[in-house]
C-alpha cells in the first residue's frame, strides 16, 4: 500500500475515533445529567411525600387515634382491672438480673406496697422468651424479692421490636442508631398501651418526646447513666483510647474532629429529649451533674436517689476473721458487658502473681455476673481465653448466673471486692460488697469515688494496671486489725444506699402526680 494512501487512512480512522469518543463523553455527560436530575427529583419528591404523610398522619394520630386508644386503656385498667390509675415502666431487658433491674423492681415494690389496690403497674418489656412467671422467678433468685403477691397488679406488654435497640446493628453512629431504635419501640409501646404515668428506667430518653407531646401524659426518667456526657466530650477532644473510641479514631485528627461534632450534635438532642421529662432521678451525684448540664431541667425537677442497695441479707452475716483463711479471695461482681473492663482485674491480678510468686498458691480472683446473650458468652469466652495465655488458669474462676444465696457466701469470704468500671454511675456491687465485708477495691471515677467510698477509711481507689496491683498488694499486707476497721468503718456507712432510703425518696416526687379520683 502505497505510504501516502496509508497516511490518509490513519489520519481517517483517528478522525473517526475521535468523533466517537467525543461523542460517547458527551453523551454519558448527558446521562450522567438526566440520572443526577432524576435522581435528585425524585429526593424532592420523596422528601415532599414523607412530610405531607407526617403532617396527615400526626394531627390524625395525636388527636383521633390517642384519645381513642387512651379510653380503651383507661377502661381497661378500671373495669377488668378494678384500679384508678396504671403507671407504666419502659424496661426493655427486665429480665436481665443488673443493678438497674434492682431499681425497676424495688421502685413497683414501692409503688404497689402503698397502692396495691389502685394502681396498675404496666412493664414494656422485649424479654418475649420469658413468662411473666418466668421473671417474677427470676425477681426472686437474683434480688430475693417476692414479686408474687403484686403479681394481679403487674401486666407485662411484650415489644417485638426490641432489636432496634441492640447495639450489634449499628456497627456505626451505635448511639444515635439506638436512640432511633428506641423512637421505633417506644411508639410500639405506646400503639400498645397509653398509661396515665410514663417512667423510663433504663435511659432511653428519645422516648420522651413520643409520651410528651402525643399522649401528655407525665414522664419520669430514673437515669442510671447519661447516654452522653461532658466525659465523653472530653475523651474524644482529647483523643484518649477507651472502649468506645478506638485507637483508629483517637489516633486520627480529623476524624476526631467528625466524631466530636457528632457528638456535641447528640448531645443537643439528647438535652432537647430530656426537657421532656417533668421529673429526673438521678442514682449519683456524678450522673446528677451530667444531667443538670446536658439536660438543663429545673432544680426542683431533679432528685438525686441512690440506687436500692438491700444491704440487709449481707449486715446478717458475721465479719469472717480473714486470718483463718488460707486461701485469700478477690472477687468481682457485675454483667459480662465491655464498660465493666474485667480485663483490667484479670491482668491486675496477674501482675500482683508476678510481683508475689510466694503467695501464688494461697490467691484467688473470682469473676462473678450474668451472662444475658451470645454476646456476653463470647466476652466470657474472650476473657477465659486471655486467662489461659496469662497462666493463672488454677487461680482465677468464673461463676455464672449463680444464685443470691452463693452471691452473698463470695463476697462474705472475699478478702478484696474488685471493681474497674471507669465513671461507673453508681455501683450496686461496691456497695454490697462492704456490707458483706470484703475490703473495696474500686476505679477511681464515678459514683465509687464521689459518692459511696471514703479512700483509706471505708474502701481504696485505683485507675490502672499498677495501682490495682499496687493497692492489692498493700491491702494482703495490712496488719489483721487495720483490715477490720476498715470492714467496720465500710458496713456503718452503707445504711444510706438501704431500700428504705431508695423508697422515701422516690416515692415523694411521684406522689405529686398520682391523683386517684
Amino acid at each position: 500500500m502505497p505510504l501516502a494512501l496509508k497516511s490518509t487512512l490513519q489520519a481517517t480512522l483517528f478522525v473517526v475515533w475521535g468523533f466517537i469518543l467525543i461523542n460517547l463523553i458527551l453523551l454519558s455527560a448527558f446521562t450522567f445529567f438526566l440520572f443526577n436530575l432524576c435522581v435528585t427529583t425524585f429526593m424532592i419528591w420523596f422528601i415532599i411525600t414523607i412530610i405531607a404523610w407526617v403532617l396527615a398522619v400526626i394531627p390524625i394520630f395525636k388527636f383521633v387515634f390517642i384519645p381513642w386508644r387512651r379510653n380503651q386503656c383507661r377502661s381497661w385498667t378500671r373495669n377488668d382491672r378494678q384500679c384508678r390509675l396504671s403507671i407504666a415502666f419502659f424496661h426493655p431487658y427486665c429480665n436481665d438480673g443488673g443493678g438497674g433491674e434492682r431499681v425497676l423492681w424495688s421502685a413497683i415494690e414501692s409503688i404497689l406496697k402503698k397502692y396495691k389496690n389502685n394502681i396498675q403497674v404496666i412493664i414494656y418489656t422485649g424479654d418475649t422468651n420469658a413468662t411473666p412467671e418466668d421473671i417474677l422467678h427470676r425477681v426472686k433468685q437474683r434480688f430475693d424479692m417476692n414479686m408474687q403477691v403484686y403479681k394481679p397488679s403487674i401486666t407485662f406488654i411484650y415489644l417485638r421490636s426490641r432489636f432496634f435497640v441492640e447495639a450489634k446493628y449499628y456497627k456505626m453512629f451505635t448511639l444515635l442508631g439506638q436512640s432511633i431504635g428506641s423512637m421505633i419501640l417506644g411508639l410500639e409501646a405506646m400503639v400498645r398501651f397509653i398509661p396515665d404515668i410514663y417512667i423510663d428506667s433504663m435511659g432511653y430518653a428519645f422516648t420522651y418526646p413520643l409520651f410528651h407531646y402525643l399522649t401528655s401524659v407525665p414522664v419520669f426518667a430514673y437515669v442510671h447513666y447519661p447516654t452522653i456526657s461532658t466525659d465523653m466530650l472530653e475523651q474524644v477532644r482529647e483523643r484518649r483510647p477507651t472502649y468506645n473510641n478506638r485507637g483508629l479514631i483517637a489516633n486520627s485528627s480529623s476524624v476526631s474532629k467528625i466524631k466530636l461534632t457528632y457528638y456535641r450534635l447528640f448531645a443537643y438532642l439528647y438535652g432537647w429529649c430530656g426537657k421532656c421529662a417533668q421529673m429526673a432521678y438521678c442514682n449519683s451525684s456524678w450522673t446528677q451533674g451530667h444531667i443538670e448540664r446536658i439536660w438543663a431541667l429545673p432544680a426542683r425537677s431533679i432528685h438525686l436517689v441512690y440506687p436500692p442497695c438491700d444491704v440487709k441479707p449481707f449486715l446478717s452475716m458475721p465479719l469472717v476473721d480473714d486470718n483463718e483463711q488460707i486461701v485469700k479471695t478477690f472477687v468481682s461482681v457485675g454483667q459480662f458487658r465491655p464498660e465493666k473492663d474485667h480485663e483490667l482485674q484479670i491482668r491486675s491480678f496477674h501482675e500482683l502473681l508476678q510481683r508475689i510468686p510466694e503467695h501464688r498458691q494461697k490467691l484467688r480472683l473470682i469473676l462473678i455476673g450474668s451472662v444475658r446473650h451470645e454476646d456476653d458468652k463470647q466476652r466470657v469466652e474472650q476473657l477465659q481465653t486471655l486467662v489461659e495465655n496469662l497462666n493463672i488458669v488454677e487461680e482465677v474462676d468464673f461463676k455464672l448466673n449463680i444464685s443470691f444465696n452463693e452471691l452473698k457466701t463470695h463476697l462474705n469470704k472475699a478478702l478484696v471486692g474488685l471493681h474497674t468500671m471507669w465513671n461507673e454511675h453508681f455501683g450496686i456491687g461496691v456497695v454490697e460488697m462492704m456490707a458483706a465485708g470484703a475490703i473495696v477495691l474500686a476505679h477511681k471515677s464515678g459514683g465509687p469515688k464521689m459518692d459511696i467510698i471514703d479512700e483509706g477509711q471505708t474502701g481504696f481507689l485505683a485507675s490502672d494496671i499498677d495501682s490495682y496491683a499496687t493497692t492489692m498488694r498493700h491491702i494482703l499486707e495490712m496488719k489483721p486489725d487495720g483490715r477490720q476497721q476498715i470492714r467496720e468503718r465500710a458496713r456503718e456507712s452503707v445504711d444510706r444506699f438501704s431500700m428504705m432510703n431508695f423508697e422515701t425518696k422516690f416515692m415523694e416526687p411521684l406522689e405529686k402526680f398520682i391523683h386517684l379520683e
